[in-house]
């Protein structure tokens, strides 16, 4: 099963997911900021990255920049995962490299259907 990588500031929103993913089968690494991030996915080489936009250290934004800078990572399908959902934010994190973006609160059920799609469209 896949390996999917987690970046999530707030303990608990990071646990369910943790949680929710790994019910429906997935290996699932997390981490609590965007730094981290960066460093977990450059150790691990996930299949897929869930990353919350705004965190400490390193936004979402600014990881995923990074990430898509890196010859090994950049080929990663990254989903970002935001309260925020105006238009503006959607696109930064969609011209960060993002293949997705859902808005929380967001149903289990719903979250890992995306993490399905955008898998198999990555040949996952």
């Amino acid at each position: 099963m896949a390996k999917i990588l987690i970046a999530e500031d707030e303990r608990d929103i990071r646990d369910l997911i943790t949680f929710t993913l790994g019910f429906a089968g997935y290996e699932v690494v997390a981490a609590a900021n965007g730094e981290e991030a960066v460093n977990l996915a450059r150790q691990e080489i996930p299949d897929l990255v869930l990353m919350d936009v705004r965190m400490p250290r390193m936004t979402g934004y600014e990881a995923c920049a990074v990430m898509k800078a890196d010859a090994k990572l950049k080929d990663i399908p990254v989903i970002f995962l935001s309260a925020k959902g105006q238009d503006a934010e959607i696109q930064t994190g969609l011209e960060a490299g993002a293949v997705e973006y859902l808005l929380k609160p967001f149903a289990p059920d719903q979250l890992t259907d995306r993490i399905q799609v955008v898998l198999a469209q990555h040949g996952k």
